[in-house]
């Protein structure tokens, strides 16, 4: 008896397409995301019959997509240095993600939600399969389902199927660009749509990054995953690449537009955050000044002190149905006090 693909848990999928290696899988399961693991034996019969649909699939081509028995994946086939052929099938998730189910603590979820309410950047960041995706995916949702209005996601490939409605009265759009130098394009075009929330899978090109930053400028809540090591490495990678397009000025638009920056760490026991957000309507905020004065690096001394004003300020779980008008709030969130600055640092 057959076992259906569906059932193994796996982000990416690698299998040879012109031999016997032994395929081998990224796994989905909590902790084991940087592990590569053999497919089990039952899952073999199964997975061939998947490679030979590749094959089908992609035949002259080195990029597609395959929906088989409900599964759907996005490929990727390339030829290695010994002449072997290779694919990499990355499953596309259909089970949409819930910002208070992802295991961070109350404080932390709640004060995302109230994100929504703000125009500017907000930044996931961390390593390769640490669920930077799945947590953009959920705020995004999560605002669709609050607050409405028009959401695009930009995306190769697209990793959560979030197109159609959300709550009442939000609509999401996704777009995969074909190429490196489609993404600025597509960016730009997306801003003719009126979108109220975009949502940007890694940062390509210093085109891009304009194009990105000119969206959170421009009253948008713009959503974007970057690779980093630490939540400065992410902020620096953006702004290296921001420069190249927009010149020296490029740090104090982003100082400007910068709502938030989360940075996670998949734990065994689920994800590790370090969190930064701008105070709204503060062009003095300290964050924003170490920004603009090229001193990223001095970011990790707010961490703790966010970290434990978070923790200080009592939050109930909002409930979803309800709408708001995304406008000032006078920097309080459901009913509580709006938190207290945060002092300059002593330079």
């Amino acid at each position: 008896m057959s076992v259906s693909l569906e059932t193994l848990p796996f982000i990416d999928l690698y299998l040879r397409l012109d031999g016997q290696e032994p395929p081998v899988f990224r796994s989905n399961e909590r902790g084991k995301g940087i592990h590569n693991q053999l497919v089990p034996e039952e899952f073999l019969p199964t997975v061939e019959q998947f490679s030979t649909a590749i094959r089908a699939e992609l035949q002259d081509r080195t990029d597609g997509t395959l929906t088989l028995d409900g599964l759907r994946v996005r490929l990727s086939k390339q030829q290695m240095a010994d002449g072997s052929l290779w694919a990499c099938a990355r499953r596309i998730n259909t089970d949409l993600p819930n910002l208070f189910n992802l295991g961070f603590a109350t404080h932390i979820s709640t004060h995302m939600h109230s994100l929504g309410e703000r125009e500017g950047l907000i930044i996931v960041s961390g390593s390769a399969g640490h669920g930077k995706t799945t947590t953009a995916a959920a705020l995004l949702i999560d605002f669709m389902q609050t607050h409405g209005g028009t959401a695009i996601t930009i995306e190769d490939p697209v990793e959560y199927v979030l197109k159609g409605r959300h709550g009442a009265f939000g609509q999401c759009f996704q777009i995969e660009p074909e190429g490196n130098n489609d993404w600025a394009p597509t960016l730009e075009r997306a801003l003719r749509w009126g979108p109220r929330y975009i949502f940007v899978g890694e940062v390509r090109t210093p085109q891009a990054a304009e194009q990105l930053i000119h969206a959170a400028t421009t009253g948008h809540t713009v959503i974007t995953t970057l690779h980093g090591g630490m939540p400065e490495e992410a902020l620096t990678s953006l702004l290296f690449l921001a420069e190249q397009a927009m010149g020296a000025g490029a740090g104090n638009i982003l100082a400007g537009c910068l709502t938030a920056l989360l940075h996670q760490t998949m734990k065994e026991d689920g994800p590790f955050v370090k969190y930064l957000f701008t105070e709204e309507n503060a062009p003095g905020d300290p964050i924003r000044s170490l920004i603009r004065e090229n001193k990223i690096g001095m970011l990790s001394t707010y961490i703790d002190r966010i970290s434990a004003r978070l923790a200080n300020q009592q939050a109930p779980i909002p409930a979803y149905g309800q709408t708001g008008s995304g406008g000032s709030h006078g920097g309080s969130v459901g009913g509580m006090p709006p938190l207290p600055p945060l002092p300059p640092i002593r330079k």
